[in-house]
């Protein structure tokens, strides 16, 4: 397993807007979908190339492209959405999935309630997205859906990880990487990372 922290300045200024309380809902979205594309340049950094020849106006030219293998985004329901949209942005053709999951107030374990993937998904090499890897209890239980379902390439992507999820991660899905944009502090008492910033899903959509 590999973690990569995408320390690009405009990723790092771009979450500075993000953590702030006095960002409103419209501006929050925007900012994360931006975020989420910019870390994509770095998780996708590994796709294979095959060479072919293109027409220039000018001459033939030798060039690469990718290699074909196919992609899929899974979204974590909610808070996930608005990474994959702004993935889509870069990778058009890759097909999408879901997977709601809600944390238990109580126990903050993770409860499946939805899954909709493509049918072909073990096929694919698999960007699965979650902005908040705090107990990492949901990353883990959506991991264990998407290899029951038989996929065997899969990148973790969130924005702000606490220290305990990566270690959670790691530990039940060692080969799975993980790309981050900022690993914070800590979790509190009621499982948020700290400083992190609040709630992704009642941020993004306005609700509480």
């Amino acid at each position: 397993m590999k973690v990569t922290t995408v320390d690009h300045p405009l990723v790092q200024h771009k979450l500075a807007l993000i953590r702030d309380k006095n960002t409103g809902s419209k501006d929050f979205r925007e900012l994360m979908a931006e975020v989420s594309m910019l870390m994509a340049y770095e998780a996708t950094r590994d796709l294979e190339l095959e060479e072919t020849v293109v027409e220039t106006p000018v001459a033939p030219a030798r060039v690469k492209v990718l290699a074909g293998k196919k992609l899929a985004l899974v979204a974590i329901l909610r808070a996930g959405l608005v990474m994959v949209d702004g993935i889509l942005r870069l990778i058009p053709a890759a097909r999408v999935g879901h997977i709601g999951l809600y944390r238990d107030p109580e126990t903050l374990e993770p409860t499946q309630y939805y899954a909709k993937l493509p049918l072909d998904i073990a096929e694919r090499r698999i960007f699965l997205t979650d902005p908040m890897l705090a107990t990492g209890g949901s990353a883990v239980r959506a991991l264990d859906v998407l290899k029951e379902k038989g996929a065997t390439h899969i990148k973790l992507m969130s924005i702000i990880a606490a220290p305990e999820g990566i270690e959670r991660v790691m530990k039940a899905h060692p080969d799975v990487d993980i790309c981050v944009a900022a690993v914070d502090e800590r979790l509190n008492e009621k499982g948020y990372i700290v400083p992190g910033l609040g709630d992704a899903g009642d941020r993004i959509y306005g609700t509480k």
